[in-house]
């Protein structure tokens, strides 16, 4: 509100005090132009888009449309308990934020790498043990995959290259397992109580360079 009451301020002043007598005139018709030009710059300036360094979790679970084949509702069902229920507690227990539920998972980002995989370690050990008495063919595994790099944010999601690794990383993840970058290993290596395993450059669907894959054992 200040910022127009400024820019009609401004061609006001302008149309006064920059030009004289007859040639008034003429600046009372470009002052709105004038407007509409400074608007258009301020309008420039706010969709500048906004980028920032991230941790990204993605969690999908594995053989999903074959669950839902079999028990549509309960697995819809079992799937939102879930989330609610140790996804996003976890989540937040360790300083991350949940930015969109997806039909059979969730994205998230994180400041730390290192909160992230621990997050993702957790998540599946109290998944492992919920499954414990469940048949093998009715349980409900994730996938994770976690990968660093610069994002482009949105309101309420995040997009660009390192999300589409991290979604590869996922689905190249073992049920109940972790698979992660090799930029995002380098800060968790030594941090973490965790055993991985190298599986060297691999090349993911999309991705056109091979990416170092480290990953993690599914939980027992």
């Amino acid at each position: 509100m200040l910022e127009d009451i400024w820019l009609v301020e401004l061609a006001k002043a302008f149309a006064t005090g920059v030009l004289a007598g007859g040639a008034s005139v003429v600046a009372h018709a470009l002052a709105p132009g004038a407007i509409r030009a400074l608007r258009r710059a301020r309008a420039g300036d706010d969709e500048r888009i906004e980028r920032r360094l991230a941790a990204i979790l993605i969690a999908d679970v594995a053989g999903y449309s074959r669950l839902v084949a079999a028990d549509e509702e309960g697995t819809h069902l079992r799937l939102r308990a879930y989330q609610r229920e140790i996804l996003e507690p976890k989540v937040r227990e360790h300083r991350g934020r949940i930015v969109k539920n997806t039909g059979d998972g969730a994205l998230a980002e994180f400041s730390s790498v290192v909160d992230a995989v621990r997050c993702a370690l957790e998540v599946q050990g109290v998944l492992a043990a919920r499954n414990a008495p469940i048949p093998q063919s009715s349980r409900i595994d994730f996938r994770i995959g976690i990968n660093l790099g610069d994002v482009i944010v949105a309101p309420d999601d995040i997009y660009g290259h390192a999300v589409n690794v991290a979604a590869r990383l996922e689905s190249f993840a073992a049920p109940g397992g972790i698979c992660l970058s090799h930029d995002a290993w380098c800060h968790v290596r030594g941090a973490i109580d965790a055993e991985f395993v190298d599986l060297g450059k691999r090349q993911l669907k999309n991705i056109s360079e091979p990416t170092h894959v480290y990953a993690v054992a599914p939980v027992a």
